[in-house]
Parts: C-alpha cells; structure tokens; sequence
C-alpha cells in the first residue's frame, strides 16, 4: 500500500487520481500513525519550504518516518518540495531539512538571457544518468512538469537520479538507496509520470531502487 503524507503543504487530489489511473492502491495519512501497513512512502509538497519542514516536524511525520525508511527500508519518493526536503537544507529559508541525502537546495542563478526564466515553469527533460529503476520503460526520452525556483545540488554524481538544463545543469532527481525525490510533478505529467509512478509502486527493495 502506498501512503502518501498529508502534513498541510499540498493538494493530494491529483497524486491520488493518478495512482487510481494506474489501478495501484494508495491511501493518504493524515497523522503518523496512519502510516501504519505502508509498503511505499510519497513525500508531496508545495509552498515555502520552512512552512513545509516544520509542518512535517510539527505534525510528528519526522519522526515517524524515520524508522520506516532507515530501519525497514521502505521506499519513499518525494515530489517537488518533498523532495527538497531530503536535502540537508534549502537557501528559500532557515529550517533544516532531514539531510537524508547528501545534498542541499539553491536558487536559480540570475542569468541575463531573454528565454530564461524564474520560476523554472513547464515541460522539460529529466534524463538519468545511469540506469535507475525509476526511470526503466519509458518510451524515448522522458519528459515532466515543473514549476520551481529552486534545485538539488547533490555532493556525489551517484546521488543523481536525473539530470535537467533550465539555465544551468541541476539535479531533477536524487536518490540514496530506498530514497528519492524528483523536482518535476509526476502527478501533473501525464503519461510520463505515470510510468514513474507504476516503476515507484513495483519497487519493492532497496535493491530495486539502487
């Protein structure tokens, strides 16, 4: 069962709508202990990320989580400002994240060139750069929705899960074995991100997921 995280920062009606396109179980919690009989963690998020990191603290998912990934290794995928917080920390603000990835979250340079924007908004190319179970059975090259201001700045190449070019080249996705976020919205990138989410839901190790 896949349990998605409801700590206050995000509208979890389309990620809900996209695994029930895809006929695969998913339930929303709404307090820890709801996380209860979760094969699969999804991290959500959307706004500010110290609003996001201490609503998630506040609530107790922090704590609650912990175990369930580290110690039972259950896969958790975070998307967009979920994702953001599995780095150590962000420059939109002062709260620390989990720092469960060895990374951390910077803003968008300042580039004076007509085509670029910020935020970083539409449809763009998450390529992985090594073979990854998250990415397998996609038909050419994969493409996804993003809106952001902000990117993942990785320490190790093996920690990148993707790769995209919005100005600059910044880490669309990482990972660390059980672990993952990806920046782009798969709930909002049609059949793209319905494959990601069917490849996410077969995950069932960490060997699965690298």
């Amino acid at each position: 069962m896949i349990v998605i995280v409801d700590y206050k920062t995000a509208n979890l009606g389309s990620i809900v709508n996209m695994f029930k396109r895809i006929g695969v179980a998913a339930r929303v919690a709404e307090r820890p202990a709801e996380l209860d009989g979760a094969t699969h963690i999804l991290l959500p998020g959307i706004g500010h990320f110290d609003t996001c990191a201490r609503n998630l603290r506040q609530l107790g998912f922090a704590d609650a989580l912990a175990p369930l990934v580290h110690e039972r290794r259950l896969p958790l995928l975070g998307i967009c400002v979920g994702a953001q917080l599995l780095t150590r920390g962000s420059e939109e603000g002062n709260e620390p994240g989990l720092g469960w990835i060895d990374a951390d979250t910077r803003r968008f340079p300042a580039i004076d060139r007509p085509d670029y924007k910020v935020p970083h908004m539409g449809w763009n190319l998450a390529e992985p750069p090594a073979p990854h179970a998250l990415f397998m059975n996609f038909e050419g090259p994969a493409r996804f929705y993003f809106v952001h201001s902000y990117f993942m700045s990785a320490d190790r190449p093996e920690s990148v899960l993707s790769r995209t070019t919005h100005g600059v080249e910044f880490a669309s996705g990482i990972t660390r074995n059980n672990i993952a976020g990806v920046q782009f919205h798969p709930e909002k990138s049609h059949r793209f991100g319905m494959q990601l989410l069917r490849n996410f839901a077969a995950t069932h190790s960490p060997e699965g997921v690298r």
